[in-house]
């Protein structure tokens, strides 16, 4: 009878940990601006992911109780085989990328494969929490220990904008002869007259002023310069086609401030729609720099 009792609570146990799990995944799919996943093939492949990764997390608890240790180490090859799907994320996108008209970037491309095999953590994390709970307490308390797991995921699944590290204003697009500035900042040469021409009527400038000495570096990364003119051309549209150098949408930093002059060529002529974009486009983790925690840093404030 009590071996019966307990198979029940494990049953019971592994299936809302199944549950909670694929609902954590799910939660965290988005098919957004930048169409990926796919619609619906991208978003089969990676709910198929996210079942796997929620039973792993779910079965892992009965082994650990029925000290079952040599059970739990095949998590050890699943996260092999999600490191895996992270090469795959990044092989395609790479390949995807060359056939865009603004690029992402391979900083860009990173991140979104670093994004979906840490998901995929999370989900066995929102599993075996759910589990846990099911299993030790009551399956009520496991419900509680699930939803409380599906918000933490939440929390984590996005991260911080530009708007958290500049102050980003529309600049006045100005061309002195071939010279084309944004406000005051450099951006290029522009030799032909045509050129000139469709920048004087399409461009659409921008002005990212850094908030400290962190902010600054980050927003000096081209591969974070790259995201962000791929963001804002991705919503907004870009006047321009193959082969057409000249009407590339460009980031250029003033060298004695550190501020960045944005220049845009969108379908769309809204330079306030174009200031709200940038501000929500998103930092990536491999741009972020914090010159300021450095030791020598940390010495100079404090002799300060």
């Amino acid at each position: 009878m009590w071996a019966w009792i307990v198979e029940q609570k494990y049953t019971v146990g592994i299936i809302l940990g199944v549950m909670f799990g694929v609902a954590s995944r799910l939660s965290m799919l988005r098919t957004d601006y930048r169409q990926y996943p796919t619609y619906p093939h991208g978003r089969i492949v990676h709910i198929s992911l996210g079942v796997i990764a929620a039973g792993l997390g779910a079965v892992a608890v009965p082994s650990l109780i029925d000290k079952n240790y040599t059970a739990v180490t095949f998590l050890s090859l699943a996260a092999q085989q999600f490191r895996d799907v992270r090469n795959m994320e990044r092989q395609s996108l790479s390949k995807i990328d060359s056939m865009e008209l603004v690029p992402r970037g391979a900083s860009y491309i990173e991140g979104i494969a670093m994004v979906f095999e840490g998901r995929n953590y999370l989900v066995i994390l929102s599993a075996f929490v759910t589990s846990f709970f099911s299993i030790v307490f009551a399956w009520y308390w496991g419900v509680a220990a699930g939803v409380v797991s599906m918000l933490v995921t939440n929390f984590f699944k996005s991260g911080k904008n530009i708007s958290h590290i500049a102050v980003v204003r529309v600049g006045q697009v100005k061309l002195d002869g071939p010279n084309l500035f944004v406000d005051d900042i450099y951006m290029m040469n522009v030799g032909l007259d045509d050129t000139r021409k469709i920048i004087a009527e399409k461009a659409i400038g921008l002005v990212l002023v850094p908030k400290n000495r962190n902010s600054r570096v980050t927003i000096a990364n081209p591969g974070q310069r790259q995201a962000l003119l791929h963001d804002v051309s991705t919503i907004m549209g870009v006047y321009r086609d193959e082969g057409e150098p000249a009407l590339m949408p460009l980031a250029k930093l003033d060298m004695n401030d550190g501020r960045l002059g944005v220049l845009l060529l969108p379908q769309e002529h809204d330079a306030e729609k174009a200031r709200t974009v940038a501000e929500r486009s998103p930092i990536l983790e491999s741009a972020v720099r914090m010159p300021s925690e450095a030791g020598v840093n940390k010495e100079e404030r404090a002799r300060a």
